[in-house]
């Protein structure tokens, strides 16, 4: 009867620390960031533009004076870390991943990014702080076989296309992919058997490698979360990240 219980214990865990929100587009939301924060998404989005030696976060080709990747992100994410000591909130157990998805030259991007970074380590270095934000670039992302020419501070969003050696692998923090390469289902009703098994092979692919899946693109409604959940994606991709929270947790 115990070790019942213990297995039931582990697998509830298991399946509460699963399932995972992305604040897709997070930049675009009336309020950036603040939003997605007091849900407590696990993944936050912005786009990232360089634009006269700035990162800029725009969807397209960015106007003048779009607001800075610093002053919606970095700088609120540095304030949260010194008013809760070394986390970025009094939840202990909170933390996320900022989703740099490079709209521009990665050459050109990465490496301002990156000093940017490095000016606040307890804030964006995982490995000397557990509770850091893990940064991870997605969109244009450089070759795979130069990830290890980035530091931890990077890792990068995974494609179900790309091969991966188990070192490389280990830079690679989820595997995305378009939902739309797999079913037009509108997330009304239920996935047909088809789309359904087409989904289950790639993310059993994912899971194989021990990495998350996430779907962009999906039906962004209760239905689909709901089912995509059960299909065993770990990552709900969302622009309504209060309402998926609810009905998700």
């Amino acid at each position: 009867m115990l070790l019942r219980l213990l297995v039931l214990l582990l697998l509830t865990t298991h399946l509460a620390s699963a399932q995972k929100i992305h604040a897709h587009n997070d930049y675009a939301q009336p309020r950036p960031f603040v939003a997605a924060y007091e849900q407590r998404a696990d993944f936050i989005e912005a786009d990232v533009w360089l634009q006269d030696g700035k990162l800029v976060v725009s969807h397209d080709k960015p106007q003048a004076n779009a607001p800075t990747l610093d002053s919606l992100y970095l700088n609120p994410i540095v304030k949260l870390f010194e008013e809760h000591k070394g986390r970025v909130s009094k939840d202990r157990d909170y933390t996320f991943s900022l989703v740099i998805d490079v709209k521009d030259n990665p050459a050109e991007v990465l490496p301002k990014l990156i000093a940017s970074l490095q000016e606040n380590l307890v804030c964006f270095n995982r490995s000397t702080n557990p509770k850091a934000i893990q940064v991870v670039i997605s969109g244009n992302r450089p070759k795979i076989n130069t990830y290890f020419d980035y530091p931890v501070l990077v890792q990068f969003d995974g494609r179900p296309s790309e091969v991966y050696d188990e070192e490389t692998l280990k830079r690679v923090a989820l595997i995305s992919d378009s939902f739309l390469s797999y079913s037009r289902w509108n997330g009304t009703g239920d996935l047909s058997d088809i789309d359904r098994e087409k989904l289950k092979r790639v993310i059993k692919r994912a899971h194989n490698d021990n990495k998350p899946i996430r779907f962009w693109a999906i039906p962004d409604m209760p239905n689909a979360w709901k089912q995509l959940r059960k299909l065993g994606v770990d990552v709900i991709n969302t622009d309504k990240v209060a309402e998926c929270a609810q009905a998700m947790r």
